[in-house]
Parts: structure tokens; sequence; C-alpha cells
């Protein structure tokens, strides 16, 4: 008998902690808070939600076009100056020809020598061919015949480098129409510091480049698991880290499919980045090299009904908020949310603008 009563005892016991988690976790169907003077409350509001991806970059010449040495010489003359602005057309630097211009009339000599000697060799053998022939055996013609064939094609061999040492000598003439190095385009002249000012310069060695200060753009990267959110054509809003108060509109120009290299290889434990490369409008306080913070609207909803986060609850797999009746007077009001943006939830079912609700 005593052992019943303590299981008895027990079971009340249990059944007073679960009213008890319960009422705690689901709160009662009006709740009186007239005497709470610093109750928090929210109003249901009529708003504009913005889904944002972060990402960080620098900014970068959007047009950059570099310009090498035609070929291996003297300078002669600069004619352009670190940071200065050039047109298209306009000469950049001069070089000295004398070098080139002796290098084509050696090879122009050697090509016209071959010439003769493969004409002389070509009388030659003809002639010992008519002479031969007359009263050779039938040895000595098939030696002749397959010297003949090697003769030939000794000789299509010589057309081909012949061919090839033909253009190369039309490509040094041509050359030589660049010693006078002129712009290809509109911008900023920027040195290579390897070739600032030298007297002498290699083939097709890196002088510097021109770009368009004008056109600039953003070069971000993003992790694997933004990259499928971010499409051509996105807003961005972007922030320079220098100068936080101005502010600049961006569109994302194109999102790579291929990880950025280095970041996908050397550790399994490494995320991969993805760049993403967005315009810039144009700014007299933006230049190549800057720290610039972007936010890609990814979504958006206009004209929808809002809350904080912060106001509302969850209840199992359900959402609810303590909803103002009137004189202090709150009701559990069960809604139905949608997209969230920052700190603000679109709240889709149960509330009307204009409702407030409180934090219990």
């Amino acid at each position: 008998m005593k052992k019943k009563i303590k299981w008895i005892i027990i079971g009340i016991v249990l059944i007073g902690i679960s009213l008890v988690l319960y009422s705690m976790s689901k709160p009662p169907a009006i709740v009186d808070m007239s005497g709470d003077s610093q109750a928090i409350t929210f109003q249901v509001t009529k708003e504009t939600l913005v889904n944002t991806i972060q990402v960080k970059g620098k900014s970068l010449y959007e047009q950059e076009t570099s310009v090498y040495a035609p070929f291996s010489s003297k300078v002669t003359q600069w004619k352009v100056k670190d940071g200065q602005q050039v047109k298209k057309g306009e000469v950049l630097f001069t070089l000295d020809q004398t070098e080139l211009q002796n290098q084509i009339t050696q090879e122009e000599a050697e090509l016209h020598k071959a010439d003769l000697e493969a004409q002389l060799q070509a009388f030659v053998t003809n002639t010992e061919d008519e002479l031969g022939m007359l009263e050779a055996t039938e040895v000595e013609r098939k030696k002749a015949l397959a010297a003949k064939e090697i003769a030939r094609l000794t000789q299509e061999l010589n057309d081909v480098k012949d061919s090839i040492q033909r253009k190369a000598l039309t490509q040094k003439r041509l050359k030589l129409n660049d010693s006078q190095y002129r712009s290809p385009g509109d911008g900023i002249f920027l040195f290579d510091q390897a070739a600032k000012q030298l007297q002498a310069v290699g083939d097709n060695q890196l002088i510097g480049k021109i770009v368009d200060l004008n056109k600039l753009q953003f070069i971000a990267l993003v992790g694997e698991q933004d990259v499928f959110r971010i499409k051509t054509d996105m807003l961005v809003k972007v922030k320079m880290t220098a100068m936080k108060d101005v502010l600049l509109d961006g569109k994302v120009l194109r999102v790579s499919k291929f990880a950025k290299t280095g970041t996908d290889q050397n550790s399994l434990n490494q995320a991969a980045q993805f760049e993403v490369v967005i315009s810039l409008e144009p700014s007299e306080y933006l230049i190549a090299g800057l720290s610039l913070t972007g936010d890609i609207e990814t979504k958006s909803k206009e004209n929808v009904l809002a809350l904080p986060s912060i106001a509302i609850m969850s209840d199992k797999d359900s959402s609810y908020v303590m909803l103002e009746k009137g004189a202090g007077q709150y009701e559990r009001q069960d809604i139905k949310v949608g997209m969230s943006a920052g700190d603000k939830v679109e709240v889709l079912e149960g509330l009307k603008e204009g409702d407030v609700v409180t934090l219990q």
C-alpha cells in the first residue's frame, strides 16, 4: 500500500513539472501587462526587404593596355613620363634602327645567295643528267635517279626554310615602322618599374601600361556557399574603406565558374573562393588599389509586412507573436513568416499593418 502511494506521489510531481514547462513554452491566450510600464513593443510596418551578400576586395582598372618594346635596341628618346595623359597615336618613345636594319640587310643577302646557289645547282644537275644518260648503264641510271630524287627533297626542305626566313624578314621590316612607338589607346601611361627610363630595351620587353582612369572594376572573392546566389546584373552598394561616407553604385558583370587558383587544391580544409567582377560608376575619389566592401542585392520584396526578428517567437514548427488587444492586454497570435533580411522578417499571414506586438 505504501509503495502504491509513493508511485502516486511521484506521478503527481511529474505531471506538475510537465505543466510548468508547457506553460513556459506556450504562453496563455491573454496576458495582462497593463502594470508593466517598460514593456517593449513593435509595430507591424510595410517595408522593402532586401537580401544581401557582403563581399570585400580591391578596385582595379577595367581597361589596361600593356606596352611592349617592338624589338631590341637603344632608346634614342623618351617622349612620355610616368603618369602622363596620352592619346592614341601619340609617340611614346623612339628606338635606334641601326642594329635591326643591319640584321635585315644581312638576311636579305643570305637569301639572295641561297637563291643563286639553288639556280646553279639546278643548272649543274640538269647538265649532268643530259650528258650522263647517253652512255650510262642501267645501274648508273638508277643511281642518277636516286640522286635526283634526293636533290628534289633537299630542295623542298630548303624552300620551307626559305619561306620561314622570308616571313621572319618581313616581320623585321614591319618592326622598323615601330621604331617610333605610338600609343595604342587613350589614357594614363604608367611605367613598369623595371623599364623606367632605360637607355636600352630588350625584344618584347614590358615597358608599361596605359590605363583608362574612368573605368574601374571591383574584384571580390566569395565562398562556395554564396557563389550560386550571385547572378549577373545584380545591383551592388559599394563602400570605400578609406572614405566610408562615399557610397558607390555597382553591378555584377560576371561570376567565375572556376575556383581561384590555389584555394581549392592546397588544402582539403581550405574553402574554395570564386572571383566576382563588379562594374563601378565613375567617381573622383576612385582609383585602383583601394579596399572596397560591397553588398550584393540577391533578392528584394517591396511593400511587404515586416517585423523585427526579435519580436517573433517559435513554438515547435510554428511562429507566433504577442499581439496587443488594448488596455495592456496581449494575446498570442500565430503567424506565417517569409524571407529574412538583416534584423527584419516578412510576415505573410496573421498580422496587418499597424498591429502592435510586444516581447513577453
